[in-house]
C-alpha cells in the first residue's frame, strides 16, 4: 500500500522560507515531518542564520523517508529528527526554547498540545499552523485558544492550504 504524503504547497514552502529568512530564528521546531518536504524549505532558509531545526514525527518511517533528501541537500547538520509523540516532546521541552514553530500534524491533538506549544514558543516568536483554511473546522479549537491567550496576535494568511500565523509578544 502507498503511504499518503501530506505536503505543504510550493507557495507555502516559499512563504515559510521567506519568514525564516526575515526572522532569522536560532531554534526552529517542526511538528509533523511527513517526508521532509517542508523541513527542506525551513532548513534551506535556516542555513543562512546557522539555526538549529528539530523536526518531530511519531512515525519512524517518516524520518527514514526524510533522511535521503536532507542528506542530498546537505542539510543533515542543521536538522535533528526526533521520533516520538509530539505531546511528549513538547512536555519535555524547556520554556521559551523555540523562536519559530511550524505545526503540521494531527490537528485533533492541537488543542491538547496548546499549553506546551505556547510555553515553548519564545517571546517574539512565531507559530505557523498549516491547513487553517482547508481544515478550518479541525483547527478552530486551537484558533479559539489562541484568541483567548493574552500576549498573542494572529492572522490567517490565505496561501496554500491556509496558514494561521501567531506572534508572541515580547523579546527574549
Amino acid at each position: 500500500t502507498a503511504v499518503e504524503m501530506r505536503n505543504i504547497t510550493p507557495e507555502t514552502g516559499a512563504f515559510l522560507a521567506l519568514l525564516v529568512r526575515a526572522m532569522r530564528p536560532r531554534r526552529l521546531l517542526e511538528i509533523g515531518t511527513s517526508n521532509g518536504y517542508s523541513t527542506l524549505w525551513l532548513a534551506d532558509a535556516a542555513v543562512e542564520g546557522a539555526a538549529q531545526l528539530v523536526s518531530v514525527d511519531a512515525d519512524p518511517a517518516a524520518h527514514d523517508r526524510a533522511r535521503r533528501p536532507h542528506r542530498r541537500a546537505g542539510f543533515e547538520h542543521l536538522i535533528e529528527l526526533r521520533t516520538g509523540d509530539a505531546g511528549h516532546v513538547l512536555r519535555d521541552t524547556p520554556d521559551r526554547t523555540y523562536d519559530f514553530i511550524f505545526l503540521d500534524s494531527d490537528r485533533t491533538r492541537y488543542e491538547g498540545w496548546w499549553p506546551d506549544v505556547e510555553r515553548v514558543l519564545a517571546p517574539g516568536g512565531l507559530l505557523v499552523v498549516d491547513n487553517a483554511v482547508s481544515h478550518a473546522e479541525q483547527v478552530a479549537p486551537l484558533a479559539e485558544l489562541i484568541q483567548t491567550t493574552s500576549g498573542l496576535s494572529s492572522v490567517l494568511v490565505p496561501i496554500g492550504k491556509g496558514e494561521l500565523m501567531v506572534h508572541k509578544a515580547g523579546v527574549e
